[in-house]
């Protein structure tokens, strides 16, 4: 028998969750085959088989497993089963998978993303039934006939998706070492910091112009879109330069600055909260950023964020805007000193030149630690930052071409 233990993953962490089994308990794996997916309190990670055998548990699901225990084991002296692939060097190359027969194209106004019977779609086609007010009650939330007849039925009533109409449930849930972990650094970040916000607007319409002009051919130069974050993720790498102890953090009795900015950006994903880090920003091109920012969100969603891209930061930026906020005071990622919380674009009317004009505003919120950050730098940096924003020239290298030419 082969012990398969949990590998270490990182300082100060002394045991991770086992999330779920990706092969069954008596199941033949290859190796290097996944057989498991973990959770520590800082991300998630998978194991592997060492060796070709029959795999054996030794723990079930939602078992909380110290570093270096034995979550499993493999018999490499059992005799390969019929029916199981050959040894991968032995393999044949695969063949190309047969055509599938085309299928019936549908035949209602109902989305491909909601799953239901073709009955049922067309009657939410033809009775233009909206599918939140639906339960469904098919294998894998597959919405049938009769769930479109019961919501007719019940006109204004709508049940929650777990549940029927009246019901009183109660749903008690574990709580993952990830959502541990962020309840734990959240309270810590309020209890010991000295948070404070400032605020300030900024108008968004040049940004949203060179989006409109240029967004074609940067995709088509760069294969990423061009997004809003490489805007704010540079005006703030050069806001950083400017102000160094908002770039910077307390570590005992001594003050850390950082001459780069390793920028984190909050990602919000089915598990929870983490924020995965770009390094030396500062020296990104737009197109790098907006690379980065595909490649750590996909990870983020699909938990194969490793140790290192979660930690290091030195400021972060979360955008609550993507779920509709207007405003709010985000909370300091410790142990940085600061959070720029970008928001919601909504056009609002504005004094311009003396004249009221409809302008697409952006709310943006600083929360800073008035420890090491004092209010003249924590508004200087946000009105910086307001300033690259409107004139997004100023990013090219953060200073006026015409006042440079003037040397003024």
């Amino acid at each position: 028998m082969i012990d398969i233990k949990v590998p270490p993953v990182g300082e100060s962490i002394s045991e991770v969750t086992l999330l779920k089994w990706t092969k069954a308990d008596g199941a033949w794996v290859e190796r290097d085959e996944v057989i498991a997916e973990l959770e520590s309190e800082k991300a998630t990670f998978e194991i592997n088989a060492e060796q070709a055998g029959l795999l054996r548990h030794g723990a079930a699901e939602g078992d909380t497993i110290q570093i270096g225990d034995v979550v499993a084991q493999i018999d490499e002296t059992a005799s390969r089963p019929e029916g199981a692939a050959p040894e991968p060097e032995a393999a044949a190359a695969p063949k190309a998978p047969a055509p599938s027969a085309p299928s019936q194209a549908p035949v209602t106004a109902v989305s491909n993303e909601v799953k239901a019977t073709p009955v049922a779609a067309a009657i939410i086609a033809d009775k233009k039934v909206d599918v939140g007010t639906i339960r469904p009650s098919g294998a894998g939330g597959k919405i049938l006939k009769d769930d479109v007849l019961q919501a007719l039925s019940q006109p204004g009533k709508i049940a929650f998706p777990a549940a029927g109409l009246h019901t009183r449930t109660v749903r008690r849930e574990r709580m993952s070492n990830l959502r541990k972990t962020i309840s734990r650094r959240l309270v810590e970040s309020k209890n010991t910091t000295a948070m404070l916000t400032t605020f300030n607007e900024v108008d968004m319409s040049r940004i949203m112009d060179i989006r409109s002009k240029f967004k074609d051919k940067f995709k088509e130069q760069h294969g990423v879109n061009l997004g809003f974050m490489s805007f704010f993720a540079k005006a703030c790498a050069i806001a950083l330069g400017e102000w160094p102890s908002v770039n910077a953090f307390i570590d005992g009795d001594e003050i850390v600055y950082h001459e780069y900015a390793d920028i984190s950006i909050a990602v919000s994903t089915p598990r929870g909260l983490t924020v995965p880090v770009m390094r030396n920003v500062e020296s990104m091109s737009m197109a790098d950023v907006e690379k980065t920012v595909v490649t750590l969100a996909g990870k983020a969603r699909d938990n194969k964020l490793t140790l290192e891209e979660l930690t290091g930061g030195t400021f972060t930026i979360t955008n609550g805007g993507v779920f509709g906020s207007l405003m709010s005071t985000p909370i300091i990622n410790l142990p940085q000193s600061a959070i720029l919380g970008m928001h919601k674009i909504q056009e609002r009317p504005m004094a311009v030149n003396g004249q009221v004009v409809i302008r697409p505003m952006m709310y943006l919120a600083l929360s800073y630690d008035h420890r090491i950050i004092d209010g003249r730098e924590s508004v200087s940096f946000l009105v910086r930052v307001k300033e690259l924003l409107e004139q997004p020239e100023l990013l090219l290298f953060g200073k006026d071409p015409v006042k440079t030419l003037l040397e003024v």
